[in-house]
Order: structure tokens, then sequence, then C-alpha cells
């Protein structure tokens, strides 16, 4: 089979096309024949080496058919998208024309859409679902702020926001995009300038959750947002790696506000995270109908990979992006 490789962790250019054996799906697994697969920022960090050493063919979700399930239960030719896993981390990925998968990791999908169209919604929408309604319980009428939300899983985090029946105030760094943000149902646009506390207590914004992409450099700015016995998850790390320095919950952490961490590479698929909690057919549906704009912002050919790492690294996509598998 033809698959994509990193070759050494670097730069895109790391990224190369070579031949290896079909991978042969042990008890519990299913191999899927991949159609398209979904661009991520963690298989930016994983080429880079920001992650220590992954599998040498990254990718972290797909769409595409059973090849072949030992078990029986799914069927060859069954559209099927798949998430994580391992993938991309601890096992051979999704940039390939085959790939094995934990049969927990597979998800059967009854929707008419196009190979890229699958693609581009199982991982950012599988993590801003457990995100938004798991971690942070979030209920209709209320008011949530989604940071870094031009991001793939911010606009993910915003549609689904909306289409529950809260507010959203959603942040940009570049007041160009706003608009865009706007489109998607945002109630209002905040300029992030790394001080989102002031102008979210300015006027009656005050915010009953946060879902922060952006990370730790902005960690105590997001819990200084929220109102009392407020909640915030953090999904992302869009400002960088570095730690909180000093982090200390008396003088952080306000009283009252409850702070969690949703890391969807190391629990979806797992019993505690099961991916039948997650309503992909009924978020499929929506994309169908136009109330959930889901669908990708372009799409890449497989020899065209290392012009969309750049693409992807450069933060010039402004939403999801797909490489089909010819």
């Amino acid at each position: 089979m033809k698959a994509i490789v990193i070759s050494a962790y670097g730069a895109p250019e790391a990224l190369h096309i070579t031949e290896l054996p079909d991978p042969v799906p042990a008890p519990g697994e299913v191999l899927i024949r991949v159609k398209a697969f979904g661009l991520n920022h963690a298989e930016v960090y994983m080429r880079a080496g920001a992650w220590g050493e992954v599998a040498a063919v990254p990718g972290i979700e797909c769409a595409g058919w059973v090849e072949s399930d030992p078990s029986g239960q799914l069927a060859p030719g069954t559209r099927v998208v798949a998430i994580l896993g391992g993938m991309g981390r601890t096992r051979n990925g999704s940039y390939a024309e085959l790939v094995t998968v934990p049969a927990t990791n597979v998800v059967t999908v009854n929707s008419p859409l196009d190979w890229p169209e699958l693609a581009a919604v199982p991982e950012v929408y599988a993590t801003a679902w457990h995100g938004l309604f798991g971690n942070l319980g979030l209920r209709r009428g209320e008011r949530v702020l989604v940071r870094g939300a031009t991001s793939s899983l911010g606009q993910a985090a915003v549609n689904l926001a909306v289409d529950h029946g809260a507010s959203v105030l959603a942040t940009t760094r570049n007041p160009a995009h706003a608009p865009l943000l706007k489109e998607l149902g945002a109630e209002r646009v905040l300029i992030d300038d790394g001080d989102l506390a002031a102008q979210v207590r300015s006027g009656d914004h005050a915010v009953d959750a946060v879902f922060d992409l952006v990370g730790n450099n902005v960690l105590r700015d997001s819990l200084a947002s929220v109102r009392p016995r407020g909640r915030v998850c953090q999904l992302g790390f869009l400002g960088g790696f570095e730690p909180v320095r000093d982090f200390n919950p008396i003088a952080d952490l306000p009283t009252g506000v409850q702070l969690s961490f949703f890391g969807s590479a190391f629990v979806l698929g797992s019993p505690e995270f099961p991916l039948t909690d997650v309503p992909l057919d009924a978020i499929y549906a929506k994309v169908e109908s136009g109330a959930v704009s889901a669908r990708p912002v372009r799409v890449f050919r497989f020899h065209e990979i290392v012009e969309a790492h750049r693409v992807m690294e450069a933060g010039e996509a402004l939403g999801k992006m797909v490489v089909i598998v010819d």
C-alpha cells in the first residue's frame, strides 16, 4: 500500500510517500480502506517531534469502508469513520491506503455525504461534543466563550453550542476573521489580546463556561473570564506547550469555578468515553441539511500532503481541511 511517513521529525518536508506492506488486523481490530482523512494540529505536533517518538505513519482519523473485520461484526464494504485509538501515536495512522484501528474506535455511518465531507467531522466534532456537553455540561440558554474559535475544533464548538441553543462569544486574534464567526452564529466576537477577562466583564457579557483551545499561556485569564461557579475546560494548546508557571490554586483558581481538561487523543473510544456517546449520525444529518456548517474548506490530494501541512501549520486554513486518497 501507499503511505505517508515521517522520515525525520521536523518541517512539513519530512513527510514522504512510500510503499509499506498491507497491515493485517488482529483480533479486536478492523482493517479500513481509507478514502479520505481529516487534517489535525495534533499531526503537526507529532510530525515536529513535540510529542516525543510517535508512529511512522501519521493520521488520527479517516473515512472509508471496511476491508476486513476478523470479528465478523462489520461486513466488507461497510461505510465507517475511525477516530484515534492510538492512530498516528502508538500505531500507524490514517495517512495511508489501509489502516488497522481498534474496533472500539470505528463507527458505521449512514450519511450519503461524500468521503471528504465525512472525513471533516469525526475528530473535531467528537472532541467538541465531549468538551461542551461532557466536561462543561453546557445547557440551553447559557453563554459560552469559545477561545480559539477560528480553528476547526473551535468552529465545531461554535456550531454545536449555537445548535444547542446556547449563546456564544467567540475569539480570534485577527479582526478580519470576525465575519466568519458571526456567520457561524456567534453572538459577539472578541479580539483575543490575552486579556479577555476585561472584555468579557464589560457590559452584560458574563459567561457560564469557557471552551479554551489556546491553552496554558491564557489559563489564568480564562479562569478570570467566567462567572462565579462557572466552568472552564481546556482542550488545546494553540498558544504553545509552555507550562503555567507558578500556578497557585489559592491565588489563581476562583472559588467555586470548575477547571477540567479533555484530551481526546488519549481517551476517545475508551470504555469511559465511548464513541457511541457522540451523536455522529445526527451531526451528519445537520451537515446535510445545512444546519451545521462542517464541510471542508479545502481538499488536498494524497501527493499534496506537504503543502497541506504548510497551510495547516501557518494557520491559513480557517476551517477543516481534508485529504482524499486516490
